[in-house]
């Protein structure tokens, strides 16, 4: 007999009965789509992963703790057999034969009547990728098949540009810590759908060259302030674009709102009537720590970790920040824009009882092609500055979880 293709199809699992016969891998990377389509699941096998377990703890499965036995699948939906046992295998999917239950197989795809697609999803759409017959699946083929549709309908490349969703009004968008790759999927999305884009001079200005022409990029730092401070001119650019119906894209690096006056923003276009999406980033006060070997946190070393803004110096009369308590923590503190405040941070650190051995790191241009590591200790921190001539942006981490790490001399 001929093999023709597979006939794709949704199926809606909502309150339908499902059965599993199994309880290892397999079951465990299909069981949450299952669980997330609604489906009354069954599950049987006489053992389960930790993972598997957990689903049924929670009340999400019903796991009954026995091998597969004839009439599991009576009114049954769809079924999938993973027993690792191919005698019960078999008989489980002569029986779904009989009662005419779609049946997935994971030992042998000939002999099934179904096949699991490699799925992904992108904003209110599910792709689903199938070879065209059992003889030519290859797994690894279909999901990066799967993963090149999900990754251009994320980042907008598959997607004509009068087919973009656009977002009316702003999005801020936090870009992360510099490197582009590390902006969130939402963000990246909303990039490439925005007419305009108003840039910080920390975010990643390697996505800028990824815009197409039509896209207007302003840099914020040379927006003209006129009779407004800056932020002010900022917030009169974002409100005068979005109000010509412009789709509008703030820029920032790291967090929008991790000291990078997302909120003010926000606030000037909640006066002016006009919406705002928030995308949250990947702050540099952890990822850049991270990008070269320090870990904010370490077991046995720092239960805390504190970020602060240092661009203001502590005996500035605007500082906010409480100093001496500061000096007391045992945990890591993690300055940002503190560079050329750093001489003064360390000499009231220790002033108020941190120790002058105490490890520092500056890292200048954490995540980019141009990333540096410089230590120190506090007592030699404001002359090392100097003589390494470190410039911003850099975070500054003191703490001992600087020296957990490989040595980075090495």
């Amino acid at each position: 007999m001929a093999e023709h293709p597979a006939y794709p199809v949704g199926l809606r699992l909502t309150g339908r009965k499902v059965v599993v016969l199994g309880g290892g891998q397999v079951a465990q990377r299909r069981l949450p789509a299952l669980i997330a389509a609604g489906a009354d699941i069954l599950l049987v096998s006489p053992e389960a992963t930790p993972s598997v377990e957990a689903m049924a703890d929670a009340g999400e499965i019903t796991w009954e703790k026995r091998p597969y036995a004839e009439g599991d699948l009576a009114d049954a939906w769809y079924a999938l057999i993973a027993t690792g046992d191919k005698d019960a295998s078999a008989a489980a999917s002569a029986e779904a034969e009989r009662h005419r239950v779609w049946c997935v197989r994971s030992d042998d795809a000939d002999a099934a009547t179904a096949w699991t697609p490699a799925t992904g999803h992108s904003e209110g759409v599910t792709i689903a990728v199938l070879t065209t017959n059992a003889r030519g699946r290859d797994p690894r083929h279909t999901a990066a098949i799967r993963d090149a549709v999900v990754e251009g309908l994320r980042d907008g490349t598959l997607v004509a540009p009068h087919h973009r969703t656009r977002t009316t009004g702003v999005a801020l968008v936090g870009g992360g810590p510099g490197d582009p790759d590390l902006i969130t999927v939402r963000g990246r999305r909303l990039l490439a759908a925005a007419d305009v884009v108003i840039a910080d001079r920390l975010g990643p200005r390697d996505l800028l060259a990824e815009l197409p022409p039509h896209v207007e990029v302003i840099d914020a730092a040379k927006i003209p302030y006129g009779r407004f401070m800056a932020q002010e001119a900022i917030n009169n650019a974002l409100i005068e674009h979005a109000k010509q119906g412009k789709s509008v894209v703030r820029l920032k690096g790291g967090d929008p709102y991790v000291f990078g006056r997302g909120m003010e923003e926000l606030q000037a276009l909640a006066e002016a009537g006009i919406p705002c999406t928030v995308v949250p980033g990947i702050s540099s006060s952890i990822s850049v720590p991270g990008a070269v070997g320090i870990p904010v946190t370490h077991r046995g070393v720092a239960h805390e970790f504190t970020v602060v803004s240092g661009h203001v110096a502590p005996d500035d009369e605007r500082s906010l920040v409480d100093w001496p308590s500061l000096a007391k923590l045992t945990g890591t503190l993690v300055i940002l824009m503190g560079v050329d405040k750093i001489g003064r941070i360390a000499e009231t650190l220790v002033a108020h009882g941190k120790s002058p051995d105490t490890p520092v790191a500056l890292v200048q241009e954490g995540t980019t092609a141009a990333q540096r590591r410089v230590d120190a200790t506090l007592a030699t921190v404001a002359e090392t500055v100097v003589n390494e001539d470190v410039k911003p942006p850099a975070v500054i981490v003191i703490g001992e979880v600087v020296k957990v790490g490989p040595d980075p001399s090495a």
